[in-house]
Protein backbone atom coordinates (compact mmCIF):
# COMPACT_ATOMS: atom_id res chain seq x y z
CA UNK A 1 0.00 0.00 0.00
CA UNK A 2 1.46 3.37 -0.97
CA UNK A 3 0.50 6.95 -1.59
CA UNK A 4 0.11 7.93 -5.23
CA UNK A 5 1.45 11.46 -4.88
CA UNK A 6 4.55 13.43 -5.77
CA UNK A 7 6.95 12.37 -3.01
CA UNK A 8 8.91 15.64 -3.15
CA UNK A 9 5.89 17.81 -2.50
CA UNK A 10 5.72 19.51 0.90
CA UNK A 11 2.69 21.31 2.24
CA UNK A 12 2.74 25.11 2.24
CA UNK A 13 1.11 27.89 4.21
CA UNK A 14 -1.12 28.46 1.18
CA UNK A 15 -2.41 24.88 1.45
CA UNK A 16 -2.99 25.28 5.21
CA UNK A 17 -5.01 28.45 4.63
CA UNK A 18 -7.05 26.74 1.91
CA UNK A 19 -7.77 23.80 4.22
CA UNK A 20 -8.79 26.07 7.12
CA UNK A 21 -11.16 28.02 4.86
CA UNK A 22 -12.68 24.74 3.68
CA UNK A 23 -13.24 23.64 7.26
CA UNK A 24 -14.95 26.88 8.33
CA UNK A 25 -17.58 26.57 5.59
CA UNK A 26 -19.23 24.14 8.02
CA UNK A 27 -18.02 25.06 11.49
CA UNK A 28 -18.48 28.81 11.08
CA UNK A 29 -21.05 29.48 8.38
CA UNK A 30 -23.32 26.42 8.45
CA UNK A 31 -23.41 26.43 12.27
CA UNK A 32 -24.71 30.01 12.50
CA UNK A 33 -28.24 28.60 12.35
CA UNK A 34 -27.91 27.77 16.06
CA UNK A 35 -28.34 31.50 16.66
CA UNK A 36 -30.11 32.95 13.60
CA UNK A 37 -32.75 30.20 13.31
CA UNK A 38 -35.52 32.42 14.81
CA UNK A 39 -34.72 35.20 12.31
CA UNK A 40 -34.67 32.77 9.41
CA UNK A 41 -37.92 31.17 10.57
CA UNK A 42 -39.74 34.51 10.74
CA UNK A 43 -38.40 35.67 7.38
CA UNK A 44 -39.26 32.43 5.59
CA UNK A 45 -42.62 32.01 7.38
CA UNK A 46 -41.95 28.39 8.32
CA UNK A 47 -42.99 26.47 11.43
CA UNK A 48 -40.93 25.86 14.57
CA UNK A 49 -40.64 22.15 13.79
CA UNK A 50 -39.41 22.83 10.24
CA UNK A 51 -36.88 25.30 11.61
CA UNK A 52 -35.68 22.82 14.23
CA UNK A 53 -35.12 20.11 11.62
CA UNK A 54 -33.27 22.57 9.37
CA UNK A 55 -30.87 23.34 12.23
CA UNK A 56 -30.08 19.71 13.09
CA UNK A 57 -30.20 18.05 9.68
CA UNK A 58 -26.82 19.36 8.49
CA UNK A 59 -24.90 17.68 11.32
CA UNK A 60 -27.06 14.57 10.81
CA UNK A 61 -26.08 14.15 7.16
CA UNK A 62 -22.48 15.02 7.96
CA UNK A 63 -22.43 12.23 10.52
CA UNK A 64 -24.13 9.75 8.19
CA UNK A 65 -21.67 10.21 5.32
CA UNK A 66 -18.38 11.13 7.01
CA UNK A 67 -17.09 7.55 7.31
CA UNK A 68 -18.04 6.80 3.70
CA UNK A 69 -16.47 10.04 2.46
CA UNK A 70 -13.24 9.26 4.29
CA UNK A 71 -12.97 5.95 2.45
CA UNK A 72 -13.78 7.60 -0.88
CA UNK A 73 -11.09 10.23 -0.26
CA UNK A 74 -8.52 7.48 0.29
CA UNK A 75 -9.63 5.63 -2.83
CA UNK A 76 -10.30 8.40 -5.35
CA UNK A 77 -8.19 11.27 -4.02
CA UNK A 78 -8.18 13.65 -1.05
CA UNK A 79 -7.87 16.80 -3.19
CA UNK A 80 -10.73 15.60 -5.40
CA UNK A 81 -13.04 14.95 -2.40
CA UNK A 82 -12.13 18.31 -0.88
CA UNK A 83 -13.08 20.05 -4.13
CA UNK A 84 -16.31 18.07 -4.33
CA UNK A 85 -17.06 19.15 -0.77
CA UNK A 86 -16.41 22.80 -1.64
CA UNK A 87 -18.68 22.54 -4.71
CA UNK A 88 -21.44 21.06 -2.55
CA UNK A 89 -20.92 23.80 0.03
CA UNK A 90 -21.40 26.44 -2.67
CA UNK A 91 -24.56 24.70 -3.94
CA UNK A 92 -26.02 24.28 -0.46
CA UNK A 93 -25.29 27.88 0.54
CA UNK A 94 -26.78 29.13 -2.75
CA UNK A 95 -30.04 27.25 -2.14
CA UNK A 96 -30.28 28.66 1.39
CA UNK A 97 -29.44 32.23 0.34
CA UNK A 98 -32.11 32.08 -2.37
CA UNK A 99 -34.79 30.43 -0.19
CA UNK A 100 -38.18 32.02 -1.00
CA UNK A 101 -40.65 32.81 1.81
CA UNK A 102 -43.47 30.37 2.43
CA UNK A 103 -41.57 27.13 1.88
CA UNK A 104 -38.82 25.21 3.67
CA UNK A 105 -37.89 23.17 0.58
CA UNK A 106 -34.88 25.25 -0.49
CA UNK A 107 -33.69 25.59 3.10
CA UNK A 108 -33.91 21.86 3.81
CA UNK A 109 -32.20 20.88 0.55
CA UNK A 110 -29.44 23.38 1.15
CA UNK A 111 -28.86 22.21 4.72
CA UNK A 112 -28.68 18.55 3.64
CA UNK A 113 -26.15 19.41 0.94
CA UNK A 114 -24.10 21.39 3.47
CA UNK A 115 -23.98 18.29 5.67
CA UNK A 116 -22.72 16.08 2.82
CA UNK A 117 -20.20 18.81 1.99
CA UNK A 118 -18.81 18.75 5.54
CA UNK A 119 -18.61 14.94 5.39
CA UNK A 120 -16.37 15.25 2.31
CA UNK A 121 -14.20 18.11 3.56
CA UNK A 122 -13.34 17.03 7.12
CA UNK A 123 -11.73 13.60 6.54
CA UNK A 124 -10.19 14.62 3.19
CA UNK A 125 -8.45 17.71 4.59
CA UNK A 126 -7.15 15.80 7.63
CA UNK A 127 -5.74 13.16 5.28
CA UNK A 128 -4.05 15.87 3.18
CA UNK A 129 -2.36 17.23 6.29
CA UNK A 130 -1.12 13.75 7.17
CA UNK A 131 0.14 13.20 3.61
CA UNK A 132 1.92 16.49 2.99
CA UNK A 133 3.17 17.66 6.38
CA UNK A 134 5.60 15.96 8.74
CA UNK A 135 6.71 16.27 12.37
CA UNK A 136 6.37 19.81 13.77
CA UNK A 137 4.89 21.14 10.53
CA UNK A 138 2.14 18.52 10.75
CA UNK A 139 1.43 19.48 14.38
CA UNK A 140 1.27 23.13 13.31
CA UNK A 141 -1.10 22.33 10.44
CA UNK A 142 -3.32 20.26 12.73
CA UNK A 143 -3.41 23.13 15.21
CA UNK A 144 -4.69 25.45 12.49
CA UNK A 145 -7.23 22.80 11.43
CA UNK A 146 -8.44 22.63 15.06
CA UNK A 147 -8.64 26.43 15.25
CA UNK A 148 -10.78 26.37 12.11
CA UNK A 149 -13.17 23.81 13.60
CA UNK A 150 -13.24 24.68 17.30
CA UNK A 151 -12.76 28.39 16.67
CA UNK A 152 -15.42 28.39 13.98
CA UNK A 153 -17.93 26.64 16.23
CA UNK A 154 -17.08 29.07 19.03
CA UNK A 155 -17.56 32.24 17.01
CA UNK A 156 -20.48 31.09 14.82
CA UNK A 157 -23.22 32.43 17.11
CA UNK A 158 -21.58 35.83 17.49
CA UNK A 159 -20.68 36.07 13.80
CA UNK A 160 -24.13 34.96 12.67
CA UNK A 161 -25.81 37.45 14.97
CA UNK A 162 -23.61 40.29 13.74
CA UNK A 163 -24.27 39.59 10.06
CA UNK A 164 -27.99 38.90 10.54
CA UNK A 165 -28.48 42.10 12.55
CA UNK A 166 -26.61 44.34 10.13
CA UNK A 167 -26.71 42.89 6.61
CA UNK A 168 -29.38 40.19 6.83
CA UNK A 169 -29.03 36.45 7.47
CA UNK A 170 -28.80 35.56 3.77
CA UNK A 171 -25.43 37.31 3.59
CA UNK A 172 -23.99 34.62 5.88
CA UNK A 173 -24.39 32.12 3.07
CA UNK A 174 -23.21 34.49 0.31
CA UNK A 175 -20.05 34.94 2.39
CA UNK A 176 -19.77 31.16 2.74
CA UNK A 177 -19.80 30.85 -1.07
CA UNK A 178 -16.98 33.42 -1.34
CA UNK A 179 -14.91 31.58 1.27
CA UNK A 180 -15.44 28.23 -0.51
CA UNK A 181 -14.26 29.77 -3.80
CA UNK A 182 -11.19 31.21 -2.08
CA UNK A 183 -10.45 27.81 -0.54
CA UNK A 184 -10.68 26.12 -3.96
CA UNK A 185 -8.25 28.63 -5.49
CA UNK A 186 -5.75 28.19 -2.64
CA UNK A 187 -5.85 24.36 -2.78
CA UNK A 188 -5.73 24.35 -6.59
CA UNK A 189 -2.45 22.90 -7.86
CA UNK A 190 -1.91 20.62 -4.88
CA UNK A 191 -0.81 17.16 -6.09
CA UNK A 192 -3.38 14.44 -5.67
CA UNK A 193 -3.02 12.08 -2.71
CA UNK A 194 -4.70 8.70 -2.48
CA UNK A 195 -4.05 5.16 -1.35
CA UNK A 196 -3.05 2.64 -4.00
CA UNK A 197 -4.06 -0.88 -3.12
CA UNK A 198 -4.58 -4.00 -5.18
CA UNK A 199 -7.55 -5.03 -3.08
CA UNK A 200 -10.88 -3.35 -3.76
CA UNK A 201 -13.55 -4.35 -1.27
CA UNK A 202 -17.17 -4.22 -2.43
CA UNK A 203 -18.96 -1.14 -1.14
CA UNK A 204 -21.49 -1.79 1.63
CA UNK A 205 -24.51 -0.22 -0.06
CA UNK A 206 -27.05 -2.12 2.04
CA UNK A 207 -25.43 -1.02 5.29
CA UNK A 208 -25.28 2.60 4.14
CA UNK A 209 -28.92 2.68 2.97
CA UNK A 210 -30.28 1.10 6.16
CA UNK A 211 -28.17 3.49 8.24
CA UNK A 212 -29.47 6.55 6.33
CA UNK A 213 -33.09 5.39 6.60
CA UNK A 214 -32.75 4.72 10.35
CA UNK A 215 -31.08 8.06 11.12
CA UNK A 216 -33.42 10.18 9.00
CA UNK A 217 -36.53 8.40 10.33
CA UNK A 218 -35.62 8.91 13.99
CA UNK A 219 -34.59 12.53 13.36
CA UNK A 220 -37.95 13.30 11.75
CA UNK A 221 -39.79 11.61 14.62
CA UNK A 222 -37.89 13.73 17.13
CA UNK A 223 -38.29 16.98 15.20
CA UNK A 224 -41.85 16.53 13.90
CA UNK A 225 -43.39 14.30 16.58
CA UNK A 226 -45.02 17.16 18.44
CA UNK A 227 -46.45 18.74 15.28
CA UNK A 228 -47.66 15.46 13.75
CA UNK A 229 -48.86 13.90 17.01
CA UNK A 230 -46.80 11.33 18.89
CA UNK A 231 -49.35 8.57 18.27
CA UNK A 232 -50.24 9.59 14.73
CA UNK A 233 -49.96 7.04 11.93
CA UNK A 234 -47.02 8.88 10.35
CA UNK A 235 -44.98 8.98 13.55
CA UNK A 236 -45.73 5.35 14.37
CA UNK A 237 -44.80 4.29 10.84
CA UNK A 238 -41.52 6.22 11.02
CA UNK A 239 -40.77 4.67 14.40
CA UNK A 240 -41.27 1.17 13.02
CA UNK A 241 -39.13 2.10 10.00
CA UNK A 242 -36.34 3.24 12.33
CA UNK A 243 -36.47 0.05 14.42
CA UNK A 244 -36.46 -2.26 11.39
CA UNK A 245 -33.72 -0.31 9.59
CA UNK A 246 -31.54 -0.12 12.71
CA UNK A 247 -31.93 -3.87 13.28
CA UNK A 248 -31.01 -4.67 9.68
CA UNK A 249 -28.03 -2.31 9.82
CA UNK A 250 -26.63 -3.80 13.04
CA UNK A 251 -27.20 -7.35 11.80
CA UNK A 252 -25.52 -6.68 8.46
CA UNK A 253 -22.53 -4.77 9.88
CA UNK A 254 -21.86 -7.39 12.57
CA UNK A 255 -21.65 -10.12 9.92
CA UNK A 256 -19.87 -8.23 7.12
CA UNK A 257 -16.12 -8.05 6.70
CA UNK A 258 -16.42 -4.95 4.51
CA UNK A 259 -19.05 -2.92 6.39
CA UNK A 260 -18.57 0.84 6.31
CA UNK A 261 -18.81 0.92 10.12
CA UNK A 262 -16.37 -1.47 11.83
CA UNK A 263 -18.38 -2.57 14.88
CA UNK A 264 -15.47 -4.67 16.18
CA UNK A 265 -13.82 -1.43 17.32
CA UNK A 266 -16.41 -1.16 20.08
CA UNK A 267 -14.98 -4.29 21.65
CA UNK A 268 -12.34 -1.94 23.07
CA UNK A 269 -13.97 -0.43 26.15
CA UNK A 270 -11.76 2.66 26.25
CA UNK A 271 -12.55 3.48 22.63
CA UNK A 272 -16.24 2.86 23.26
CA UNK A 273 -16.29 5.13 26.31
CA UNK A 274 -14.40 7.93 24.58
CA UNK A 275 -16.64 7.74 21.50
CA UNK A 276 -19.85 7.61 23.56
CA UNK A 277 -18.79 10.56 25.70
CA UNK A 278 -17.81 12.44 22.52
CA UNK A 279 -21.32 11.79 21.14
CA UNK A 280 -22.92 13.08 24.35
CA UNK A 281 -20.69 16.15 24.77
CA UNK A 282 -21.36 17.21 21.20
CA UNK A 283 -25.05 16.60 21.85
CA UNK A 284 -24.88 19.39 24.41
CA UNK A 285 -24.84 21.80 21.44
CA UNK A 286 -28.59 21.94 22.05
CA UNK A 287 -27.73 24.30 24.91
CA UNK A 288 -26.80 27.00 22.41
CA UNK A 289 -29.98 26.66 20.36
CA UNK A 290 -32.36 26.70 23.34
CA UNK A 291 -30.68 29.48 25.30
CA UNK A 292 -30.19 31.81 22.35
CA UNK A 293 -33.76 31.21 21.13
CA UNK A 294 -35.13 31.90 24.63
CA UNK A 295 -33.36 35.23 25.10
CA UNK A 296 -34.39 36.38 21.64
CA UNK A 297 -38.05 35.40 22.05
CA UNK A 298 -38.62 36.34 25.68
CA UNK A 299 -35.95 38.90 26.60
CA UNK A 300 -36.16 40.78 23.31
CA UNK A 301 -32.49 40.41 22.39
CA UNK A 302 -31.39 40.63 18.78
CA UNK A 303 -29.37 37.84 17.22
CA UNK A 304 -26.26 40.00 17.67
CA UNK A 305 -26.96 40.64 21.36
CA UNK A 306 -27.65 36.97 22.02
CA UNK A 307 -24.51 36.03 20.13
CA UNK A 308 -22.47 38.21 22.49
CA UNK A 309 -23.47 35.84 25.30
CA UNK A 310 -21.20 33.23 23.71
CA UNK A 311 -18.08 35.43 23.60
CA UNK A 312 -16.76 33.75 26.75
CA UNK A 313 -17.39 30.34 25.18
CA UNK A 314 -15.18 31.23 22.20
CA UNK A 315 -12.33 32.61 24.30
CA UNK A 316 -12.51 29.74 26.79
CA UNK A 317 -12.53 26.89 24.29
CA UNK A 318 -9.59 28.26 22.29
CA UNK A 319 -7.51 29.08 25.37
CA UNK A 320 -8.03 25.72 27.11
CA UNK A 321 -7.46 23.25 24.25
CA UNK A 322 -3.70 23.41 24.82
CA UNK A 323 -4.29 23.20 28.60
CA UNK A 324 -6.16 19.94 28.02
CA UNK A 325 -3.19 18.71 26.00
CA UNK A 326 -0.80 19.49 28.90
CA UNK A 327 -3.11 17.80 31.43
CA UNK A 328 -3.21 14.76 29.17
CA UNK A 329 0.58 14.56 29.19
CA UNK A 330 0.72 14.80 32.99
CA UNK A 331 -2.35 12.81 34.07
CA UNK A 332 -3.39 10.62 31.17
CA UNK A 333 -6.80 11.05 29.50
CA UNK A 334 -9.23 10.03 32.27
CA UNK A 335 -8.84 12.92 34.75
CA UNK A 336 -8.95 15.81 32.26
CA UNK A 337 -11.91 14.19 30.49
CA UNK A 338 -13.80 13.98 33.79
CA UNK A 339 -12.77 17.48 34.89
CA UNK A 340 -13.88 18.87 31.53
CA UNK A 341 -17.25 17.10 31.74
CA UNK A 342 -17.94 18.32 35.29
CA UNK A 343 -17.15 21.93 34.34
CA UNK A 344 -19.36 21.58 31.25
CA UNK A 345 -22.23 20.21 33.36
CA UNK A 346 -21.97 23.11 35.82
CA UNK A 347 -21.91 25.59 32.94
CA UNK A 348 -25.04 24.14 31.32
CA UNK A 349 -26.73 23.94 34.74
CA UNK A 350 -26.38 27.73 35.06
CA UNK A 351 -28.30 28.19 31.80
CA UNK A 352 -31.24 26.25 33.26
CA UNK A 353 -31.94 29.07 35.77
CA UNK A 354 -34.71 30.52 33.62
CA UNK A 355 -36.75 31.52 36.70
CA UNK A 356 -34.43 34.53 37.16
CA UNK A 357 -35.11 38.06 35.98
CA UNK A 358 -33.90 38.66 32.43
CA UNK A 359 -30.87 40.72 33.46
CA UNK A 360 -29.72 38.18 36.03
CA UNK A 361 -30.31 35.33 33.61
CA UNK A 362 -28.12 36.95 30.97
CA UNK A 363 -25.27 37.07 33.49
CA UNK A 364 -25.84 33.42 34.48
CA UNK A 365 -25.95 32.36 30.83
CA UNK A 366 -22.74 34.27 30.02
CA UNK A 367 -20.89 32.58 32.88
CA UNK A 368 -22.45 29.26 31.93
CA UNK A 369 -21.28 29.49 28.32
CA UNK A 370 -17.76 30.38 29.49
CA UNK A 371 -17.65 27.30 31.74
CA UNK A 372 -19.11 25.27 28.86
CA UNK A 373 -16.20 26.36 26.67
CA UNK A 374 -13.60 25.65 29.37
CA UNK A 375 -15.00 22.16 29.88
CA UNK A 376 -15.02 21.28 26.20
CA UNK A 377 -11.52 22.68 25.75
CA UNK A 378 -10.16 20.50 28.56
CA UNK A 379 -12.03 17.43 27.28
CA UNK A 380 -11.26 17.61 23.54
CA UNK A 381 -7.64 16.47 23.18
CA UNK A 382 -7.64 13.85 25.98
CA UNK A 383 -10.81 12.29 24.54
CA UNK A 384 -9.34 12.06 21.04
CA UNK A 385 -6.15 10.57 22.47
CA UNK A 386 -8.08 8.01 24.55
CA UNK A 387 -10.03 6.91 21.48
CA UNK A 388 -7.27 6.70 18.89
CA UNK A 389 -4.36 5.50 21.02
CA UNK A 390 -6.30 2.39 22.05
CA UNK A 391 -7.03 0.95 18.59
CA UNK A 392 -4.72 -1.01 16.25
CA UNK A 393 -2.75 1.09 13.76
CA UNK A 394 -4.37 -0.66 10.78
CA UNK A 395 -7.78 0.46 12.04
CA UNK A 396 -6.81 4.04 12.95
CA UNK A 397 -8.51 5.51 9.88
CA UNK A 398 -11.78 3.70 10.49
CA UNK A 399 -11.66 4.55 14.20
CA UNK A 400 -11.09 8.24 13.43
CA UNK A 401 -14.04 8.27 11.02
CA UNK A 402 -16.40 6.70 13.55
CA UNK A 403 -15.18 9.08 16.28
CA UNK A 404 -15.90 12.10 14.04
CA UNK A 405 -19.22 10.56 13.04
CA UNK A 406 -20.13 10.45 16.74
CA UNK A 407 -19.37 14.19 16.94
CA UNK A 408 -21.72 15.09 14.09
CA UNK A 409 -24.51 12.68 15.03
CA UNK A 410 -24.30 13.78 18.66
CA UNK A 411 -24.74 17.41 17.64
CA UNK A 412 -27.62 16.51 15.32
CA UNK A 413 -29.59 14.50 17.86
CA UNK A 414 -28.74 16.76 20.79
CA UNK A 415 -30.04 19.82 18.95
CA UNK A 416 -33.10 17.94 17.63
CA UNK A 417 -34.12 16.53 21.02
CA UNK A 418 -33.47 19.78 22.88
CA UNK A 419 -35.53 21.69 20.32
CA UNK A 420 -38.34 19.11 20.50
CA UNK A 421 -38.52 19.34 24.31
CA UNK A 422 -38.46 23.13 24.18
CA UNK A 423 -41.15 23.35 21.49
CA UNK A 424 -43.33 20.62 22.99
CA UNK A 425 -43.37 21.92 26.57
CA UNK A 426 -43.83 25.56 25.52
CA UNK A 427 -47.55 24.89 25.04
CA UNK A 428 -48.18 23.72 28.61
CA UNK A 429 -50.68 25.69 30.69
CA UNK A 430 -51.52 25.96 34.40
CA UNK A 431 -48.04 25.27 35.69
CA UNK A 432 -49.12 26.26 39.20
CA UNK A 433 -46.22 26.13 41.70
CA UNK A 434 -43.68 26.68 38.93
CA UNK A 435 -45.18 30.11 38.24
CA UNK A 436 -44.76 31.03 41.91
CA UNK A 437 -40.95 30.81 41.83
CA UNK A 438 -40.52 32.65 38.53
CA UNK A 439 -39.23 36.21 38.88
CA UNK A 440 -40.54 39.06 36.75
CA UNK A 441 -43.04 38.29 34.00
CA UNK A 442 -45.39 35.38 34.55
CA UNK A 443 -47.11 35.37 31.17
CA UNK A 444 -44.22 33.42 29.67
CA UNK A 445 -43.63 30.92 32.49
CA UNK A 446 -44.47 28.01 30.21
CA UNK A 447 -41.75 28.99 27.73
CA UNK A 448 -39.21 29.55 30.49
CA UNK A 449 -40.06 26.19 32.04
CA UNK A 450 -39.80 24.48 28.65
CA UNK A 451 -36.36 25.99 28.09
CA UNK A 452 -35.21 24.90 31.55
CA UNK A 453 -36.30 21.29 30.95
CA UNK A 454 -34.67 21.21 27.51
CA UNK A 455 -31.44 22.54 28.99
CA UNK A 456 -31.64 20.05 31.86
CA UNK A 457 -31.70 17.31 29.24
CA UNK A 458 -28.27 18.55 28.13
CA UNK A 459 -27.02 18.36 31.72
CA UNK A 460 -28.22 14.75 31.90
CA UNK A 461 -26.32 13.90 28.72
CA UNK A 462 -23.09 15.23 30.21
CA UNK A 463 -23.69 13.30 33.45
CA UNK A 464 -24.12 10.10 31.40
CA UNK A 465 -20.84 10.94 29.67
CA UNK A 466 -19.16 11.23 33.09
CA UNK A 467 -20.46 7.78 34.04
CA UNK A 468 -19.28 6.32 30.71
CA UNK A 469 -15.78 7.74 31.17
CA UNK A 470 -15.56 6.55 34.79
CA UNK A 471 -16.56 3.02 33.76
CA UNK A 472 -14.40 2.63 30.65
CA UNK A 473 -11.32 4.86 30.65
CA UNK A 474 -8.54 3.40 32.86
CA UNK A 475 -7.26 5.45 35.80
CA UNK A 476 -3.67 5.09 34.68
CA UNK A 477 -2.24 5.74 31.24
CA UNK A 478 -1.93 2.48 29.35
CA UNK A 479 1.46 1.69 27.90
CA UNK A 480 1.56 1.99 24.12
CA UNK A 481 4.05 -0.81 24.01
Amino acid sequence: MSLAAAPAYEGTNRLILGIVLAVVTFWLFAQTTLNVAPTMRDDLHITNSESNIAVSITALFSGIFIVVAGGLADQFGRVKLTNIGLALSILGSLLIALSPPGTAMFLMAGRIIQGISAACIMPATLALIKAYFTDKERQRALSFWSIGSWGGSGVCALFGGLVASTMGWRWIFWMSIAVAVASFLLIRGTPESKVETAERKPFDWFGLITFIVAMVAVNVVIGQGSALGWVSAKVLLLTVLFIVSAFLFLRTESRSASGFVDLTLFGNTTYSGATLSNFLLNGAAGTLLVTLTLVQQEAGLSSLQSGLLTAGYLIAILSTIRVGEKLLQKMGPRKPMLIGCWITAIGILLTTCTFLLAREYLVAASVGFTLFGIGLGLYATPSTDAALSNVPQDKAGSASGIYKMASSLGAAFGVAISAAIFTGLSHLQDLGPIADIAMGRTDNVNVRFAASMALMFNVVMVVIAIVAIAMTVPKRRQSSG
